[in-house]
């Protein structure tokens, strides 16, 4: 590595006039400010952003600066929400806007963007009034400093990490990861089958790019759709000056940095870069140190610059002797430690130590400095308060002329951040938050390698499924905060029962999987789901209730019952199916009769093709009534089926078989038709006034015919629209919000009512609500059943009640079954009222006959 011949040399290159006159913030900003009004939409500003390729935009209103929005706020939109791309701008910016003189000398601008953590500083002249916006890649590109970085190439800078994504992940997943881990950029990798080099097989996601997408208000779909690629990449034995001119010439900020195998090591930015000055300046204080028999005026220039790199470095740096006596420390070296300059000068380095390194760790790092004149790499050290932190320490030994040492200099970076960041990466990405078990993912990953490992040991392996009997009767009645700190207590239960190297995963709600590896025989893992069931059983204490769960649980041996990783899975979930059959509380072992179970649910599937033409499908009807007469004011229809074999099959079991096939858009065309002639019955023989409520799925909501057929069935059927209402749910109408206003507005042109069901399960957006042009809410019974005796629920019923009536809308408490219910909802002014309380679900003839002379 070639030096400068003179500290000279050096000066003159970095400043174009005397060394006296810093560069400062008002010679290096652009002076045309992008500016918005508070009310302009968030995506109007990211698309003025996007066109002008700048990182922020103020918001202003007159003279006054109401706040700032930057490319790195545009990781908190919510991609799952359309309207969120709406919002205005005033809503969503950072305020006050911090600022900064024009007068300020740029490298203590690049001290306060790493101190408080900035990227964006509006800058003001001497008045106070605004003139421009200075960034870190402003730093970057005008600091001077071209002969450091000749000196210093790329993998200086690598942070020994990768951070990147699957092609198929989401948008917002993207955007949360950046968000959580603050990064300005990912990696999306696309695969080995994506091609052989790392700039075919990756591509890259930055802040810049999500801005962009915001402007573009693009919903949250995968990345391989919408990274940019091919990833522009570098070696490692790049300069930086190299990198830098790239990335200017390319106008991009971030760059791939290939290992000398090819494959793609790090991303580095413009703020990894300057990140990276602060060493290259530690190596002109050797430099230095070698020139001070110079002139004495050339002397001072480095000592000048010397201690202005020490001063405003970031980074911790220490100065010992050749006997390693401390000489010199800055300040950062104090904020880091909590040792002040004169605490520290006279004594060992050894101070810090905090005694997690051994004796051979720190003989390798002097054998090093010795024989190479310097080392790099991890360390703990200790603070003065005794808390123990991760360092990366550089230290360089300083020799003169002559070659005789004379000083060492050692550079500190806190990697605390660094460390807790790549912990929650890791996390985010193998482990389940809500009870640190491995997801799915490591679950799968371990399964291959303790196979692997089963079939060199010959021996053999059992996966186990476990799942937690009724669990979600404990979520719904007592809510979901219960239900995750069962889940954690399940958790630590399965975790203290197993062998230490057997492996625990969650797969997903109440559901987890075990792996038995070393095992001789099934008797081995029979004795452990006793065990484990056993375990499970025992009573959890959760906010003074005593809680019971059961557990179901099935058993798959490898080789016996298989060697492939997806049907032992698949057959250890069958077996644990049949332990609940056979009444929960128990295990079983797999067997291959049990793929009966799975055929059941198939043959379900056929016959529930041949339920409609074989009229085997029946309506029951339930009375909605006025609270305060008892009074039926309508009347709801609900679908049955009458199996040949079976008896009443419950619609839990075959409604959702009916939506995943599609057989719910003729079966839900014959409910529509025989409820509106069973209303046409009623109007024949004289009964009086009562609307029909008809529940509608998603699947039919959006089918392209299906307006065309309400507004069919209404004429043929001679149903009076006003008469008619149709239930849907917030989920279906949150699904393609606009459409499903348009669909909305399509069917109340055809004079029929319509009504939220299950109102409070859903979303339950009032901006939504506000316009969605509906007629009616029904309350979910999960809120009705504890409102005579749970304050909490009484008042999120009353919260709803008061919320229809004031946007005008009926209100349906539905699961009214005690007259205390019923007393309550009186009190709330509630309009009608359903349950068994009233009646159950009765078929047409008897629902006539019980409540015909009432209407």
């Amino acid at each position: 590595m070639n030096h400068p011949e003179s500290i000279d040399s050096l000066v003159d290159e970095r400043l174009p006039f005397p060394y006296a006159e810093e560069v400062r913030v008002g010679n290096v900003i652009c002076r045309d400010l992008l500016e918005c009004s508070p009310d302009v939409p968030l995506h109007e500003a990211a698309r003025r952003m996007s066109e002008r390729r700048v990182g922020s935009i103020l918001v202003v209103e007159g003279d006054a600066v109401l706040g700032i929005w930057t490319e790195r706020d545009a990781l908190a939109v919510d991609f799952d929400d359309p309207e969120t791309f709406e919002l205005a701008v005033g809503a969503v910016m950072n305020a006050p806007v911090r600022t900064v003189s024009e007068a300020v000398p740029l490298h203590d601008l690049a001290v306060r963007f790493r101190e408080e953590h900035l990227r964006h500083l509006l800058v003001v002249d001497e008045d106070g009034r605004r003139i421009g916006i200075v960034s870190q890649s402003d730093v970057v590109l005008n600091q001077g400093i071209e002969h450091y970085l000749k000196l210093r190439r790329i993998d200086s800078l690598l942070k020994g990490r990768l951070s990147a994504l699957p092609a198929s992940a989401g948008l917002g997943e993207a955007a949360r990861c950046m968000r959580e881990a603050g990064l300005d950029a990912v990696a999306v990798d696309f695969g080995e089958q994506a091609g052989d080099s790392a700039e075919g097989r990756y591509g890259i996601l930055t802040e810049r790019d999500v801005t962009r997408l915001v402007a573009s208000r693009v919903s949250d779909c995968p990345l391989g759709e919408l990274a940019t690629r091919p990833l522009v990449v570098c070696a490692d034995t790049e300069s930086l000056y190299g990198v830098r001119a790239r990335l200017a010439e390319r106008r991009i900020r971030h760059i791939g940095v290939l290992g000398a195998d090819g494959a793609l090591i790090d991303l580095i930015s413009f703020k990894d870069i300057l990140s990276g000055m602060e060493l290259a300046y530690v190596h002109e204080l050797q430099h230095a140190l070698r020139a001070r028999d110079q002139a004495l005026s050339s002397s001072q220039r480095n000592l000048y610059l010397a201690e202005k790199v020490i001063e405003s470095s970031l980074e911790g740096i220490l100065v010992t002797d050749a006997d390693a006596r401390i000489l010199s420390v800055n300040p950062a070296f104090t904020r880091m430690t909590g040792y002040t300059a004169e605490e520290v000068i006279g004594l060992n380095p050894s101070l810090l130590n905090s005694g997690r390194q051994s004796p051979a760790f720190y003989a390798r790092m002097w054998e090093s400095l010795l024989q190479e004149g310097q080392w790099q790499g991890e360390v703990w050290n200790r603070r003065k308060s005794g808390e123990v932190s991760p360092q990366l320490l550089h230290i360089t030994a300083i020799r003169d002329r002559e070659g005789q040492l004379t000083h060492y200099a050692a550079l500190f970076t806190d990697i605390s951040r660094l460390k807790e960041t790549e912990a929650r990466i890791r996390d985010l990405a193998y482990y389940d938050p809500l009870t640190g078990l491995p997801n799915r993912r490591l679950l799968e990953d371990r399964l291959q390698v303790e196979l692997a490992h089963a079939a060199r040991l010959r021996c053999r392996l059992a996966v186990m499924f476990v799942d937690l009997d009724r669990f979600k009767r404990i979520n719904d009645s007592l809510g979901h905060e219960v239900g995750d700190r069962l889940l954690v207590e399940i958790s630590q239960r399965l975790r203290g029962s197993l062998r230490e190297d057997d492996t625990v995963a969650r797969m997903g709600g109440d559901e987890f999987l075990v792996i038995l590896n070393n095992l001789a025989g099934p008797d081995e893992a029979a004795m452990m789901a006793r065990r484990l069931v056993g375990a499970l059983r025992r009573p959890v204490q959760i906010e003074g209730r005593e809680l019971v769960v059961t557990t179901s649980l099935g058993i798959s041996i490898y080789p016996d019952d298989s060697q492939d990783a997806n049907t032992l899975i698949k057959y250890a979930d069958v077996a644990m199916y049949r332990a609940k059959d056979e009444g929960r509380n128990s295990f079983q072992l797999f067997e291959p009769a049990m793929n009966a179970r799975s055929l059941e649910h198939l043959a379900l599937e056929t016959a529930l093709h041949r339920a409609l033409p074989r009229n085997e499908l029946l309506l029951h009807f339930q009375p909605l009534v006025e609270p305060a007469t008892g009074r039926p004011e309508a009347v709801e229809a609900l679908l049955r089926w009458q199996h040949p074999d079976l008896d009443l099959v419950s619609p839990a079991d075959f409604i959702p078989l009916a939506e995943d096939t599609g057989l719910i858009v003729p079966i839900g065309e014959w409910v529509l038709r025989n409820a509106c002639e069973r209303h046409r019955e009623w109007r024949e023989s004289g009964g009086g006034s009562l609307r029909m409520m008809v529940n509608i799925s998603a699947r039919q909501f959006r089918d392209e015919g299906f307006v065309a057929m309400v507004g069919s069935v209404i004429a043929e059927t001679g149903m009076p629209p006003e008469c008619l209402t149709l239930e849907l749910t917030e989920s279906m109408l949150m699904d393609a919000t606009d459409r499903a206003i348009a669909r909305l507005e399509q069917l109340r042109a055809l004079g029929v009512g319509l009504a939220i069901d299950d109102f409070g399960t859903g979303y339950s957006s009032l901006a939504y609500l506000k316009r969605f042009p509906i007629d009616e809410l029904k309350i979910d019974r999960l809120f009705v059943r504890g409102i005579d005796r749970n304050a909490r629920d009484a008042a999120l019923v009353s919260a709803i009640i008061s919320l229809g009536h004031s946007l005008g809308l009926r209100v349906v408490a539905e699961g009214v079954e005690t007259p205390g219910h019923l007393k309550v909802l009186q009190s709330e002014g509630c309009d009608l009222a359903q349950g068994f309380h009233f009646s159950r679900p009765l078929p047409w003839a008897q629902f006539v006959e019980d409540f015909g002379g009432s209407v």
